[in-house]
């Protein structure tokens, strides 16, 4: 069992990787193999919803770090997102990964359950995770919740270690995540199918 942790922040090593690197450390410590992502500063195209990835099973763009993180979800068993708070709104460049990531490759994400991350210096955390929540929503996902919100706050990895509620948040993510990936490999080893999931009704409202 496998969860990929996504690092939506451009600073390696910042507060957003150290709320990441402690989900990480509970996971490990459930049996569960982890790899934080790092999304790093080169650039991230952005989704252009060009429908190329419809026919390729892969996005149209090959340059960065998508098409690598794509094949790595295929084989993983869930998924956090992390990202620190700007304007009180998630990073631009998780957003930009995570539209083509779902785009081009919602199938591997599909009913396989994450969690949502974000890192503030003080607020705008409530809105940015729910943002990043839509990309769970639409896709089945179970949603991981926690205590309390998904959320540290600090303006160094030094403060965010001392918000001790949030790094007890971020625990409780992890325990909560192994729990639910325990509990659908169990399901699929009795039987238990993912749902058959219907797309064959669209309805526009304007004619």
């Amino acid at each position: 069992m496998k969860v990929l942790l996504f690092n939506g922040s451009p600073r390696k090593a910042g507060c957003t990787f150290t709320a990441l690197s402690e989900i990480a450390r509970v996971l490990g410590s459930e049996g569960i193999e982890t790899e934080i992502l790092q999304i790093g500063n080169k650039p991230i195209q952005d989704c252009t919803a060009c429908g190329g990835c419809m026919t390729k099973d892969k996005c149209v763009y090959d340059d960065d770090c998508i098409n690598e993180w794509l094949d790595k979800a295929k084989t993983s068993d869930g998924f956090v997102f992390g990202t620190p708070v700007y304007y009180a709104h998630p990073s631009g460049r998780i957003l930009s990964a995570m539209n083509r990531l779902f785009y081009a490759g919602g199938k591997y994400f599909a009913h396989k359950p994450a969690a949502v991350v974000a890192s503030a210096r003080r607020a705008g955390t409530t809105a940015s995770l729910d943002v990043l929540s839509k990309h769970l929503g639409i896709s089945e996902m179970p949603i991981v919740s926690s205590s309390y919100w998904n959320m540290v706050h600090g303006n160094s990895p030094e403060e965010v270690r001392q918000d001790l509620e949030g790094m007890q948040t971020m625990r409780n993510i992890a325990r909560n995540l192994a729990w639910l990936i325990k509990c659908i490999e169990a399901g699929k080893n009795v039987g238990i199918a993912i749902p058959d999931t219907e797309h064959s009704v669209w309805t526009n409202f304007i004619r």
